[in-house]
């Protein structure tokens, strides 16, 4: 991803609703939402929703999957992660030591989950 990439993503993010549609997702993965659940747990209008939904999906940060009558939105987690790399990139000057606190704040939020023994 280029700056201009970076700057374009992180703009599609800086709008309350848009932040929030997209941690909704991130926090769905991998199942997805349709829009009409964003939409109602939201409380916002479907129309509204639709136009930010749209941006999102120019920026590359969602894609949605039509299913039976409803459109189910994903996360993009490659834009993501290459948006974050971008950021952190050249972390700390090579100083790896002065990064520890933000590579805990990156790592994994959900433990693995363990195998059950049969």
């Amino acid at each position: 991803m280029d700056k201009t990439g970076v700057v374009d993503t992180l703009s599609c993010l800086a709008q309350a609703t848009r932040l929030e549609v997209f941690r909704m997702l991130v926090a769905a993965e991998p199942q997805g939402l349709a829009a009409g659940e964003i939409a109602q747990t939201l409380g916002i209008p479907h129309n509204t929703l639709s136009n930010h939904l749209a941006i999102l999906t120019r920026a590359e940060l969602v894609w949605g999957e039509r299913r039976s009558r409803s459109i189910i939105y994903r996360v993009s987690l490659a834009t993501l992660s290459q948006t974050l790399m971008y950021l952190v990139r050249d972390c700390c000057g090579g100083r790896p030591e002065i990064c520890t606190p933000l590579s805990t704040v990156l790592s994994p939020c959900c433990p693995p989950r363990e195998k059950l023994h049969a």
